[in-house]
C-alpha cells in the first residue's frame, strides 16, 4: 500500500510542513501544561494534603484520603473523554483542545485558593475534590485531541509513531515542571511550605495556560478532519456510534494501558509517600530523582515512538510490557536497600520500561479507530484506564504496603498489570504503515 496519505488540503508543501511543525509544538506544549496541572496535584497530595485537609487522621490514613481525592480526577477523565471526544469528532480537534486547556487551567488556579481544614473544616476537602474532578474532565479530553492534532498532519505513514509520540513527550515535560516547581518552593522552611508555599505551583498554572492558548490558536484544523467534512463523513453522535461499532477496541485499549498507567503513578506519585514515610528518605532527594527520570524520558519517548515505526507498534509495546513486569521487582529491591546511590538509580530508570510502551502508545491506540470516530474512541479507551489502573494505583500500593510492609507486594501488583497489558495488546490490530485516512482497513 502506498505510504502517501490522500488527506492533503489545498495548501503548498511548504505550508503543510510549517503546519505540521506548529501542530506538533502546540500539542506537545499544551499537553505539557495540562499534565503539569494534573501532576502537581499528585505531588502536593503525597507531601502535604493529608495533614492540611485530613489532620485528624493517622499519617498513613491521611495519605490514603489524600490519594482518594487524587483518584477523583481519574474517575472524571472518562467523562471528559466522552464529552470532548464527541465535540472533537463533531466540530474539530483545534476548538476542542482550546476548551480543554482553559478548563484545566482555571480549575488548577482555583485549587491554590482552597481553604484548609483549619479554616473551614471538611469543606476544604470537598471543594478540593470538586476542583480535582473538573481537572480530570479537562485532561480527559486533552490526550485524544493532542495526539490527533499531530498525527493527522503527518503526510506519510512511515513516521506516524514518531510524530504521535510528541504529545506523549509533553507528559514528562509536565512531570519535570511540576517536580521542579515543587522542589523550588520546598526550599523554603517547612512551616512556610505547609502554610502557603504549596499554593505557588497552582498559581503559576495560570501563566502557563496563557502561553498554551496563544500557541494553539495559531494552528489550522487537521487535514484528516477537513477531508471528513468535505466528504460529509461527520457523525451526529460519534461517541455512541464508536461504542456500538468498535467496543472491542475501546475495552482492549483500556486494558492494554494497565501496566504503563499503574507503574507510572507508582513510580512518580506513590514513591514520594513511600520514600518519605516508609524509608525515611529526604523529600527533596526524591523530587530531584523523579525530576531526573522525567528528563531521561525526553529522550526515550520519541525514541521508542520512532522504533515502533521500524519494528511495529505492537512488538515495541509487548517488549515494554515484559520490561515493566521484570523491572518492578528490581525497582523495589533497589529502593529497599536504603542506599542513596541505588535509590537514585531505581527512580532515575523507573520510567524506561514505561516509556517503551508510552512512546508507541498514542499511535497504537489512535490507529485502532476509524477517522470519523477516532477522537471519541481513542479518548474513551485511553481514559478508561484511569479508573482501573492510574487512579487506584497509589491507593492500592499504599494499602498493600500497610498490609504486607514490603515493597515487593507492590511489585507483584505492577507485574500483574503488565501481564494484563501484554495479553490485551495481542488482541489489537497493528496498523503500522497502513493508511488510516480511509475506512477500508477497519471493516
Amino acid at each position: 500500500m502506498s505510504s502517501v496519505h490522500t488527506t492533503s488540503i489545498e495548501i503548498s508543501d511548504a505550508e503543510h510542513h510549517r503546519q505540521l511543525k506548529r501542530a506538533v509544538i502546540a500539542s506537545t506544549i499544551g499537553t505539557a501544561i495540562e499534565w503539569y496541572d494534573f501532576f502537581i496535584y499528585g505531588i502536593v497530595a503525597a507531601l502535604v494534603f493529608g495533614q492540611l485537609f485530613f489532620p485528624e487522621s493517622e499519617p498513613l490514613t491521611g495519605t490514603l484520603l489524600a490519594f482518594g481525592t487524587f483518584f477523583i480526577g481519574f474517575i472524571a477523565r472518562p467523562i471528559g473523554a466522552a464529552i470532548f471526544g464527541h465535540f472533537g469528532d463533531r466540530i474539530g480537534r483545534k476548538q476542542t483542545l482550546v476548551a480543554t486547556l482553559m478548563l484545566m487551567g482555571i480549575s488548577t488556579f482555583l485549587i491554590a485558593l482552597v481553604p484548609t481544614y483549619e479554616i473551614i473544616g471538611i469543606w476544604g476537602a470537598v471543594i478540593l475534590t470538586l476542583l480535582r474532578f473538573v481537572q480530570g474532565i479537562g485532561v480527559g479530553g486533552e490526550w485524544g485531541g493532542a495526539v490527533l492534532m499531530s498525527m493527522e498532519w503527518a503526510r506519510t505513514n512511515k513516521h506516524r509513531g514518531f510524530i504521535a509520540s510528541w504529545p506523549q513527550f509533553g507528559v514528562p515535560v509536565g512531570l519535570f515542571l511540576g517536580n521542579f516547581v515543587v522542589l523550588g518552593v520546598s526550599l523554603m522552611t517547612q512551616d512556610d511550605f505547609i502554610t502557603w508555599g504549596w499554593r505557588i505551583p497552582f498559581v503559576l498554572s495560570f501563566l502557563l495556560v496563557i502561553v498554551g492558548l496563544y500557541i494553539r490558536l495559531g494552528v489550522m484544523e487537521t487535514p484528516t478532519f477537513r477531508k471528513m467534512q468535505k466528504e460529509n463523513r461527520i457523525e451526529e453522535a460519534p461517541m455512541i456510534k464508536v461504542i456500538k461499532e468498535q467496543p472491542k477496541e475501546i475495552i482492549v485499549s483500556a486494558f492494554a494501558r494497565m501496566g504503563e498507567n499503574a507503574s507510572f503513578y507508582i513510580f512518580t506519585a506513590f514513591v514520594l509517600a513511600y520514600g518519605t514515610q516508609q524509608l525515611s528518605i529526604d523529600r527533596d532527594f526524591l523530587l530531584r530523582s523523579v525530576l531526573v527520570a522525567s528528563v531521561l524520558s525526553f529522550i526515550w519517548i520519541p525514541l521508542f515512538g520512532w522504533m515502533s515505526d521500524r519494528i511495529g507498534r505492537k512488538r515495541m509495546y509487548l517488549i515494554g510490557s515484559v520490561a515493566t513486569a521484570v523491572f518492578a521487582f528490581i525497582y523495589f529491591a533497589l529502593m529497599g536497600t536504603g542506599s542513596t546511590t541505588l535509590v537514585f538509580i531505581a527512580i532515575a530508570l523507573s520510567l524506561l520500561p514505561h516509556n517503551m510502551m508510552y512512546g508507541p502508545q498514542a499511535a497504537l491506540i489512535a490507529e485502532s479507530f476509524r477517522g470519523n470516530l477516532r477522537y471519541s474512541g481513542a479518548s474513551l479507551g485511553y481514559q478508561l484506564t484511569s479508573i482501573i489502573a492510574g487512579g487506584p494505583a497509589p491507593i492500592i500500593a499504599t494499602a498493600l504496603l500497610a498490609q504486607y510492609n514490603s515493597g515487593y507486594a507492590v511489585a507483584f501488583y505492577v507485574a500483574f498489570c503488565a501481564v494484563v497489558s501484554f495479553i490485551s495488546t495481542l488482541l489489537l490490530k497493528d496498523f503500522t504503515n497502513k493508511d488510516i485516512s480511509s475506512d477500508q482497513d477497519y471493516a
